[in-house]
Parts: C-alpha cells; structure tokens; sequence
C-alpha cells in the first residue's frame, strides 16, 4: 500500500517506518506485531468432540466472561486432546511466526493473552487454542 502514495502523505511514510521500528510500542500496535506466542491447546479430529470440550470451557469459565485458568485448560486438553502435547495439558511452549500452519498462526497471534479461542479448523483438525504469552 505504501508505493501508491509515493511520499506524499507524510501519514502513510510514519506508519511504515513504525512497524520497522522492534518492539517501540510494538504492543500499542494490537495483535499482529508480537513474533512469539506462548499458547496451548486441544486438537481432535472430530468436530464433536472439539465442541465437548469447548462447551466444558464455556459453562465453566466462558459463558461467565470469565477467562479459563491455564491449570483448568490443560485438564481439558489432558482429557480430550489427540496431539501428543495434550499429555503435557496442551502446552506448546514459545513458537514463533512461521512455525505453524496457516489458520493455527492466525488464531495463536490474533488471541489476547489470557484468551481462549473459539473452535476452529486446520489441517490437523479442530482446535481450540489458550493464549499464554507474547514477546517480540
């Protein structure tokens, strides 16, 4: 976007040169910027069971507006979770960008910490992703 402006608007010059600039308010920005996400998760294969376990999340925690504790998600994922990480309560540690497939990075980097993620697709199956951390 920025060549079409080719300078001529010093607002759009700014911007450019912000998001360059490594972590100064890099967290201000909103989501997109962070580089790392800490994050666990459930993955199942059948869309069923993914809603099972989400709707323990949701009359637990969810539908309170309450955020679900991490101890309280890895039950879950330790429960119902067919990634082999279910076993450590989902835990996926720090991944950068890049690391994982197209809509798991998007929902890992686009969660707020301390957020739970609605279920979704991949290429795995469906997921439901807990936010623990970002850094730059």
């Amino acid at each position: 976007m920025g060549k079409n402006n080719k300078g001529k608007q010093p607002a759009g010059g700014s911007d450019d040169s912000a998001s360059k600039g490594k972590g100064k308010g890099g967290k201000a920005d909103g989501l997109g910027t962070c580089t790392y996400v800490k994050a666990r998760h459930v993955l199942c294969e059948k869309q069923g069971k993914i809603n099972e376990a989400y709707k323990k999340l949701q009359d637990g925690w969810l539908s309170n507006g309450d955020k679900v504790p991490p101890a309280e998600f890895a039950k879950i994922a330790a429960e119902y979770s067919e990634c082999p990480s279910g076993k450590k309560g989902g835990d996926l540690g720090w991944f950068p960008r890049g690391k994982m497939a197209g809509p798991f990075q998007e929902v890992a980097f686009n969660t707020p910490v301390g957020a739970t993620s609605a279920p979704f697709k991949s290429t795995h199956g469906y997921h439901i992703i807990l936010s623990e951390g970002r850094k730059n």
